[in-house]
Parts: structure tokens; sequence; C-alpha cells
């Protein structure tokens, strides 16, 4: 923790030094930067931010009448914009000699650009560790839910120990979380739990037949020979003049990344994004939502089952933060903040409900699921986090209000008249199933023990 702490007081201060010299200018924001997946900028899920970061709509976000008072609040988030992998920085790398060695001479500005000023700096020990935009995608997420529920976050209720953080032990989990605090105060990270943030990793199905199975994305590796995808690899090659078998469908997404990178790091619309226009960049988000269907979500029903060691952790906390309530004690936990990952949150949101169409994603619809759900730029940009909210709204009446990176969302299954501010009763009645069963040690197990006569 103090070598975490001591890391994220260097890369503030290398945030001062690059805040002095970008700012977010919306006329810079690349046509394709909607598209970018897991890729994305918070930004934009939410552009209002793009003029204020730390505004706030009071009116969409508040109690369903006067008389509620919120008395707990949870909240699941993905960490801040990191680096990339080691594994996509050699992508990278990769599809940046090709085009140093083989792309046409002629003098086409972004090109030019490419090829004799811009510089390949992505290093593999970078890792996908946290960078100063991230320290700021969490300091302002913390400001911004501290100005919506004041009475539950605020530096009073952290310094009263009324605040847990749970973290995943990768550094940007942990830098995160600590610039979540800073928006607070500078009070030290206390907690680690890779059982809660990591739980993909200790699913022993989930890992053998999902995460190590070379069949499991069998629907991605068959949209990447389609020929959706292979017209935007010859669009590609047309566009940096090299033969058609030099851009492969890893080469488009190498490009693709470069763009994302660039942009959701340093706020540079790159000659990299030039590449692609938004008809190619809507076939490179449908591969990424393929495949975080198939690994992550409705693909495979242990993607979400993985998930159930969070869930209950979840429902356990609400549930005694409701009976303190109900004794007329102090809530002794009055906001809990988890900071993971992607695969962290998809898994949880997939198993409330969220986000299913009717249609799964398959390799050969991609036509038809143009007005999908399940659009990971939506669901999941840096700093995605899944809020709720529980209010007593007096005689004995609950109510828990789910938001999503900070929009109302209404709970899968419910009534119209339910979903928006449901009472917390139809909200477990709802997931009764799941909180009766879903037992994380027995889904997670490869083979089920034998019944006995």
């Amino acid at each position: 923790v103090v070598v975490a702490f001591l890391s994220l007081t260097a890369v503030f201060i290398l945030y001062s030094c690059y805040s002095r010299v970008n700012s977010w200018d919306v006329s810079r924001i690349p046509s394709i930067a909607k598209y970018l997946s897991t890729k994305g900028r918070y930004e934009e899920v939410n552009p209002h931010l793009l003029a204020d970061i730390l505004s706030v709509n009071t009116t969409v976000i508040r109690p369903p009448s006067p008389q509620c008072r919120e008395i707990y609040l949870a909240a699941i988030i993905r960490h801040g914009t990191r680096y990339p992998t080691t594994k996509n920085v050699k992508k990278m790398l990769r599809f940046y000699d090709t085009v140093k060695k083989s792309a046409a001479a002629e003098d086409r500005g972004w090109l030019r650009e490419i090829r004799h000023e811009w510089t390949m700096w992505y290093r593999e020990d970078m890792d996908g560790r946290l960078v100063p935009k991230g320290i700021e995608d969490h300091r302002h997420l913390a400001v911004r839910l501290s100005k919506l529920f004041p009475k539950l976050i605020s530096e009073e209720k952290l310094r009263a120990g009324l605040i847990k953080f749970i973290s995943s032990s990768k550094h940007r989990c942990i830098n995160s979380t600590l610039a979540f605090k800073r928006g607070l105060t500078d009070l030290k990270l206390k907690y680690v739990n890779d059982a809660l943030m990591r739980f993909f990793d200790q699913c022993t199905k989930f890992v053998q037949d999902v995460s190590d199975n070379p069949t499991a994305l069998s629907e991605v590796d068959e949209f990447n020979m389609g020929p959706e995808m292979e017209r935007v690899q010859e669009k590609v090659a047309d566009r940096l003049g090299v033969p058609y078998s030099h851009i492969t469908d890893e080469s488009a997404e190498a490009a693709f990344y470069l763009c994302a990178y660039e942009f959701a790091i340093t706020n540079v619309n790159s000659p990299w994004c030039q590449l692609f226009d938004e008809v190619d960049a809507q076939v490179l988000e449908y591969a990424n939502d393929l495949k975080q269907y198939w690994k992550r979500a409705y693909g495979y029903d242990i993607n979400s089952k993985s998930s159930c060691i969070l869930f209950h952790d979840v429902f356990s906390r609400l549930e005694k933060a409701a009976e303190e309530n109900k004794h007329g004690s102090p809530v002794t936990e009055a906001v809990t903040i988890q900071i993971g990952h992607a695969e962290t949150l998809l898994p949880l949101l997939t198993l409330l409900g969220f986000f299913k169409d009717t249609e799964p994603l398959k390799s050969e619809n991609y036509a038809s699921q143009t007005k999908r759900a399940f659009r990971t730029s939506h669901i999941l940009p840096y700093a995605a986090n899944l809020v709720l909210v529980l209010y007593d709204c007096g005689e004995g009446e609950l109510r828990l209000q789910p938001l999503l990176n900070e929009k109302t969302v209404a709970f899968p299954g419910l009534s119209v008249q339910q979903s928006s501010m449901p009472l917390y009763a139809d909200v477990r009645e709802r997931y009764k199933e799941l909180l009766q069963g879903c037992d994380f040690e027995r889904e997670c197990q490869l083979f089920k023990q034998p019944t006995e006569n």
C-alpha cells in the first residue's frame, strides 16, 4: 500500500504537468470516439462532463418523495483510464512496425505524421497501470457522488469509519481507490480483497471452460473471419497503401487500440483514428462486444454465476443496513466502495439481468444487432460504476435505487411502476432464487458432487 501511495503521488505530479498543456477540446474528439468499447472515456457516456467535470443533475437522481432519506450506498466501480496491457502493447508494436516498413510514401498528412512524427511510446512494463487521467476519473467521481449523496459520502463519514473501501490487488485498482478517497480526504487504503473484486480468477469452472478454453470464443473467431471484418481490413490496407495480406483482424484491432489509447490517455485525436470511419468503428465495436458477451456476460451461464460471491456480498450489506435501520440503530457501514475491473462489473450486471437482448449476439447477426442493448461502449467505459442506494421512506418502507454511470436504470423483471425506485422487498423477491442459491463454491467447481441415494 505504501508503494501504491508513493506511486499515486508521483502520478499526481505528472498530472499537474499534463493538465497545464491539455484540456478537453470538443472539436478534437474523434468521430469514432463513441464506439471505443471498454477502451472508451467516461465522458463519452456522460458528455455534459466535458463542459463541467463536476456537474451533477440532482433533478434526475433524487429521492422518490421528500420524506425519503438515504441510509446506505453500495458502489461497484471499474478502475480509471489505464495504459495498455503488455499483450496489447505487443500487438500495437507489431502493427506499428508494419506501417513504418510498408505504408505508402505518398504525402497525406495523417500518414506522414504516423511514419515520420509519431513514435511508439508505449512500453510493455506499463502493463495496464493507471494513468494521470485515470486518477482524475476517480477523484472527480468521488466529488460528484458526494454532491449527489452528501448525507452518505463525505469526509466526515469517512473519518468516522462509516465508509468502507474494497479493492482488487492490481495497481490500477488500488490507485483508483486512493484517488477516490483523495476526492474526499487523504486517508490511506486499508482493504484489498481479490476474492470479491477478482472473483473470475478464483472460479475454476469459468477459468477452464471459458477463460482458458480456446473454443469458447468461436463466435468471435468466426466474426473476425467474416465479411464485415474483411471489409474493414481491406479499407485499412487501402488507406495505408499496403497489400491486403499485411492487414489481419489482429492488425485492425491493434490500430483501433492505438486510436483509443491515444485519445483516452493523452486527449489527442491521433492520426491512427484516421484509419477508420464510423462504419469500421461499429464493426470493431461489435467484435469487442462479441468477446465480452461470450467471455464475461450472457454467452455462458458460468460467466455471470462466477459473480455469485460479489452478488451475495452486496445484498448482505444492504440487508445489514436495512436491519440496523429497522431496529433504530445507527447504520454502521453507510457506504461501501468496491473497485475492480470491467471483468468484475459485467458479470454482476449480467447476473442481475441488465442489457439482455432478445437474441444472443452471434457472428452472423451483426446487421440485426445495430440497436442492441448490449453495448460495452455505453456500459463499461473507464470508471464505469453501478451504484445502489437504499432509502428509508418512513413507516418501514425501504426503497432501492439503481444507477449505472450516474444515470437511473431499472431492475429488469420489475413492472414499470416498480422499476425506477422499487421497494427493497420487491427487489429481494425479484432475485429470490439467486439469494437462496447462487453458491460460488458449488457453481465454480468443475464437477458437481454426486447425490447420495
